[in-house]
């Protein structure tokens, strides 16, 4: 079986390639100038193809002899600023990838997107697979690029394709990645003062590859799995992080006026071009927010048992 995966450079690209490299012959896609240190590391055999997401005849090319493709690219970012190539990353590069593959007579996708892409609510606290997406202050223009991404996937579907769609949370790799969500262990390492009062939702890298593995050899086509391990305080959180790290957790709470100052101090500096911190009212909001992405489905499927949050912490140093 040949298996192309599209982000395989990023974070979870790179898990996902070691996971599904006992399955057959792994095709990386990639632009010209991407990075493959994260590979590197794991010294895997891939055959690699060279084409841009925005690039439809790249994309047909590169999906000669494919029997599987993994989307795992895309962007993830919470800077206004960035809206457009949101969209044209996530939405435009989904869609493309999709005609590519009907063109080419390429039936099997596996689609990584967030639950971000499945929305929130004020109202609930707990949201699975069969929430509806609705309009709503929480939703980033992350989150609906996201979205409309998956509608392009099920479009796919209605037209041939088989769909398997993927939805994890905080996806927590090594330090040493230095990509994507490992970012977050910087604010510990840092020794931050502060942390919010929400929830985090999160997941072992290896878990959230593993698990995916799995749901293929399932063969669960035409389903949607949120990918959770749990989650758990923002302060509990860093607490466990601090502790397997070594470094002081953050001691105080955010209140309500300091949120309202820091969002209004990171617009200012991000408009006189001072700071790119990532900070606006929604991600406020959210960071506020105890919100639980239910992971029923997924164990009900597989039985499968989460790594503990601290043996992540004590693997990623």
């Amino acid at each position: 079986m040949n298996i192309l995966i599209t982000g395989i450079t990023g974070l979870f690209g790179s898990y996902l390639a070691a996971e599904f490299a006992s399955l057959g012959k792994i095709i990386g896609l990639r632009r010209a100038n991407s990075s493959t240190r994260l590979l590197d590391q794991k010294n895997l055999e891939i055959t690699w193809r060279e084409a841009d997401l925005g690039d439809p005849s790249q994309l047909e090319s590169a999906m000669e002899d494919v029997d599987l493709v993994i989307h795992s690219a895309g962007m993830v970012s919470f800077f206004p600023s960035d809206s457009d190539q949101l969209y044209q990353t996530n939405v435009i590069g989904t869609r493309n990838l999709v005609n590519a593959m009907l063109d080419k007579g390429v039936k099997k996708l596996i689609h990584i997107s967030s639950v971000a892409a499945i929305g929130r609510s004020t109202e609930l606290t707990t949201i699975n697979e069969k929430f509806k997406w609705t309009e709503s202050p929480l939703n980033t223009d992350y989150a609906r690029s996201k979205y409309e991404g998956e509608l392009e996937v099920w479009r796919g579907e209605q037209e041939g394709l088989e769909v398997l769609v993927i939805n994890p949370s905080v996806i927590l790799g090594k330090i040493a990645d230095d990509r994507s969500s490992t970012s977050i262990y910087s604010y510990v390492l840092e020794e931050k003062s502060y942390y919010p009062k929400g929830d985090i939702n999160y997941i072992d890298a290896r878990d959230a590859a593993k698990i995916t593995r799995l749901l293929f050899e399932k063969e669960a086509w035409g389903e949607r799995f949120i990918l959770n391990a749990g989650s758990i305080s923002y302060q509990e959180f860093f607490k466990q992080m601090a502790q397997s790290f070594g470094k002081k957790a953050p001691q105080k709470p955010v209140t309500p006026l300091l949120l309202n100052l820091a969002v209004w101090y990171a617009g200012f500096s991000r408009w006189i071009g001072a700071s790119k911190i990532p900070l606006n009212s929604s991600t406020a909001r959210i960071s506020q927010l105890s919100v639980n992405f239910d992971n029923t489905k997924v164990k009900k499927a597989l039985g499968y048992e989460f790594r503990p949050l601290l043996e992540t912490f004590n693997w990623a140093k």
